[in-house]
């Protein structure tokens, strides 16, 4: 199915490259357990079973770890109107619509394609945007659905995800297997840790290039949508500037979501994490909807 959401060739071929790359360090990765841990049934099946549930219920996973709870129209009637608007304008199955009762203000959207996708929001999100602010976050989330990189997310997310639970279960292996096998045992910590951290750092890498390309890919498609860039824009600054005064440990739950976020949950000074962050900086994003406001003429900000 293709939406009304313009398409963007780079996003496209990033992903492709991304997915692709990952894949060879998944094999490599599953091939080096194999050979440590010398039981390539344990290894498949663990990494089959968790693959698959990472995909097929990475959007109940999303929504019980930020509290979202699916909600009818009876209940958020404008919320439901918005998005009604903005899937007839894209020309797009409507999601499943979410509402978190989170005080930090933000959005996010996760399912495995259009037709299981959910559009999740905050109440703290809802109280503090304008309606023309409020479309622009939506149809921002929507364009990740239409473009399907969220599921890419989603499946590129799990290697990482997997390397960690190895280490965990390496350490546990060492912790209580016994004391027989110790330079044996020991060895095997050692390697599975090393590949598994190398793994984990790779991954790290390739998902936060992508990451930050797909969050200012959103923007684009989002403004050209509504035709409001500067919406947008308010929105954005809104959002990132009430994020910053929230004390980080309140955080501290969010941040392990911040790839599928509409800003990331970064709290009062960054520092470091910047560089490492899944969205790029409130300056790039601004600058570039700001392109999009001279290229489509818009008078004002706010204006149509």
């Amino acid at each position: 199915m293709h939406s009304r959401f313009r398409s963007d060739r780079r996003l496209t071929t990033r992903m492709g490259v991304t997915l692709f790359l990952l894949g060879l360090l998944y094999v490599g990765f599953v091939a080096a357990l194999i050979v440590l841990l010398k039981s390539w049934v344990l290894v498949v099946v663990i990494a089959v079973a968790l693959l698959g549930a990472q995909y097929w219920f990475s959007d109940r996973i999303a929504l019980y770890a930020m509290r979202g709870r699916v909600v009818e129209r009876e209940e958020y009637p404008e919320l439901h109107a918005v998005i009604d608007r903005l899937c007839a304008l894209a020309d797009m199955p409507k999601p499943i619509v979410a509402v978190s009762g989170m005080d930090m203000p933000n959005a996010f959207a996760t399912g495995r394609n259009p037709d299981h996708a959910v559009v999740c929001v905050t109440t703290g999100l809802l109280r503090r945007l304008e309606p023309a602010e409020l479309e622009g976050v939506l149809a921002h989330e929507l364009s990740h659905v239409a473009h399907k990189d969220v599921a890419v997310i989603t499946v590129a997310s799990f290697l990482g995800v997997l390397a960690g639970l190895i280490v965990r279960f390496a350490f546990y292996s060492q912790l209580f297997g016994g004391g027989r096998r110790d330079q044996n045992t020991a060895a095997v910590f050692a390697a599975v840790m090393g590949v598994s951290a190398a793994v984990y750092a790779i991954s790290f890498l390739l998902i936060r290039a992508l990451s930050r390309y797909r969050e200012l890919a959103a923007d684009r498609a989002a403004a050209q949508l509504t035709g409001r860039p500067s919406a947008l824009a308010s929105a954005l600054t809104k959002v990132s500037g009430d994020i910053a005064r929230i004390p980080t440990k309140d955080l501290r739950t969010a941040q392990a979501f911040n790839a599928f976020y509409f800003t990331p949950a970064l709290g009062r000074e960054p520092g470091i994490a910047r560089y490492f962050s899944t969205h790029p900086s409130l300056e790039q994003r601004l600058a570039e909807l700001g392109r999009i406001s001279v290229e489509l003429g818009e008078a004002a900000p706010g204006g149509a």
